[in-house]
């Protein structure tokens, strides 16, 4: 038994963005957010829901599910795999665009219903802050028990989960190591297959129930994730040798030189013209390149596109 896994867009819109999955998404706003007795989620209307499309292209490296619960509250649950410039000020402005998207203009403001935008990070995004789960909210400089809820941001940063299977004892401890250990499991462990909605996911991300398409596209996927985050480790790398002179050329200097190494892998010789070529390219023009890379059967398919007909 082999599962999806649930930190690409494929999977992770699968398991808690679809219909047949509002008991996943339930158990798991519940648990990251610990909400108990009154202030439960009951029940929850999927906006948007998945329809498992073929995957078109693999540029974002980000994926949300929006949802509703019982009183009206908004929820954005977002997946975030890769460190993306801007990343809090577009999340910040998507939870409050959800939240000025509820009336239109003159209605009563009263309408208005609270917005949490719960962000998953496959990173370490606060070193200072040592909790896995952060919340952030609207205070009062003087006085911080008075506070703003109508709109909370809400980070879960997966590398700072660290248990094993044995020290899992709160329901947010098994939806983290779900979340963290999901793909390399064989089986589902005695612990997480005690709980009804995780053992749900568990079904949902059963790659046996794929078909050879989806499957196809859910391996393109985390190839093209793992080519990212290749890129992201030599750009670091040239910024940390000084070897740009900028941080935008120094992001487009490491690209290069991965895509370049990573076309020699694939493809063999790589000419020399070609070479020069990427590493004299933009970012967006070296996006489009690694996005062709990963389907293209020779180094001509990854250029065909721009060339003149």
């Amino acid at each position: 038994m082999r599962f999806l896994n649930p930190k690409t867009d494929f999977a992770f819109k699968r398991i808690f963005g679809s219909d047949a999955s509002r008991d996943v998404l339930v158990s798991f706003l519940n648990a990251v957010l610990g909400l108990e007795g009154a202030e439960r989620i009951v029940e929850v209307t999927i906006l948007d829901p998945y329809q498992a499309p073929r995957i078109k292209g693999w540029k974002d490296t980000y994926v949300d599910v929006k949802a509703r619960d019982q009183t009206g509250r908004t929820f954005i649950v977002e997946m975030q795999v890769l460190v993306a410039a801007g990343l809090e000020k577009r999340i910040l402005y998507n939870a409050c665009k959800a939240y000025v998207g509820q009336i239109e203009r003159a209605d009563d403001y009263r309408k208005l219903v609270g917005v949490i935008a719960i962000t998953i990070t496959d990173f370490v995004m606060y070193r200072d802050l040592k909790e896995i789960v952060s919340t952030f909210r609207l205070r009062a400089a003087e006085n911080p028990d008075i506070v703003q809820q109508d709109m909370a941001l809400v980070f879960v940063e997966l590398p700072k989960f660290t248990k094993t299977e044995a020290e899992l004892t709160t329901p947010l401890d098994r939806w983290l190591y779900f979340m963290r250990n999901a793909e390399t499991l064989d089986a589902v462990p005695a612990r997480l297959a005690a709980d009804p909605a995780i053992g749900h996911a568990f079904e949902i991300a059963n790659r046996a129930g794929l078909s050879d398409d989806e499957l196809d596209d859910q391996d393109k996927r985390e190839q093209w994730i793992g080519f990212l985050k290749s890129l992201e480790l030599d750009v670091n790398e040239a910024r940390r040798k000084g070897e740009a002179k900028g941080r935008a050329d120094g992001e487009a200097k490491g690209r290069a030189e991965m895509l370049v190494r990573q076309f020699r892998r694939k493809f063999g010789d790589v000419p020399d013209a070609v070479a020069k070529h990427v590493r004299s390219a933009g970012i967006d023009q070296l996006d489009a390149w690694g996005e062709r890379f990963v389907d293209a059967a020779t180094l001509d398919e990854v250029f065909a596109a721009d060339r003149p007909d």
